[in-house]
């Protein structure tokens, strides 16, 4: 089911009260050449509605160390988890996400691989537009020329080229990485497309999430809608976090 993510306040979708801290936690996950500091809006807003909010820092040295630091992080946590990825942080939760405590997946402008995927067959099919740039023969970053134009449109050109500066380089091995389990098959997962997306195409975002049972919400922004709309993310995450019992 796809659907328009009306204007509802954080207030509404909490009717009886900030949840219980111990209640429930969420784990936020971000994206390939970021940190986890653009998580910091939606991190804030959670924590005003009671929740125990955690935040990976991937180190991008492969794909099977980011998914252990998330596991990490995961282990940390008491009691139910909502596990958050946007963008290849997507291809991390749906590994992750096997966690027994993990009760709901929710993946913002997000790869969402199914078993027998790689990211690198998914994006052959909707080629992502933004550019790279090279930093030797195996690391790369988003190219700073156009950060602003493919990746960050609805976001201050100031902050886009901080963002720019501070971009963590990264390697392609983790697109070659083949999926051979994906945890939302399994366990309730929420979805984000961004309409106005250059990095992730949104009808390749739309094809993945249709294969899921979850709820699918369209938001017109940017690949970096968790830091341009953090209200409405944080609205699809508490969601999330009500359909998971205590």
């Amino acid at each position: 089911m796809i659907r328009k993510l009306a204007a509802l306040s954080l207030a509404a979708m909490t009717l009886s009260g900030p949840v219980l801290a111990d209640a429930k936690n969420v784990v936020l996950v971000h994206g390939a050449t970021m940190d986890g500091s653009g998580w910091r809006g939606v991190h804030d807003l959670l924590k005003a509605q009671g929740l125990s909010v955690s935040v990976v820092q991937l180190p991008h040295t492969s794909f099977e160390d980011d998914v252990a630091a998330t596991r990490l992080i995961l282990a940390q946590q008491q009691g139910p988890t909502v596990l958050v990825g946007h963008s290849y942080g997507g291809a991390v939760i749906t590994e992750a996400g096997f966690d027994e405590g993990v009760g709901a997946l929710v993946y913002v402008a997000a790869f969402q691989p199914d078993a027998g995927e790689t990211l690198a067959s998914l994006t052959a099919r909707y080629p992502m537009t933004f550019q790279t740039k090279m930093l030797d023969e195996e690391h790369f970053v988003p190219d700073p020329a156009s950060y602003h134009r493919d990746l960050a449109a609805d976001l201050t050109e100031e902050l886009a080229d901080f963002m720019s500066a501070s971009s963590k380089p990264m390697t392609f091995a983790p697109f070659s990485v083949e999926f051979t389990r994906a945890a939302w098959r399994e366990k309730p997962s929420f979805q984000i497309v961004t309409t106005q997306d250059r990095v992730l195409d949104p009808e390749l975002l739309r094809w993945m999430y249709a294969r899921s049972s979850g709820e699918t919400v369209e938001i017109e922004a940017s690949h970096m809608v968790y830091i341009s709309r953090p209200q409405e993310v944080a609205e699809v995450i508490l969601e999330a976090v009500a359909a998971v019992p205590d």
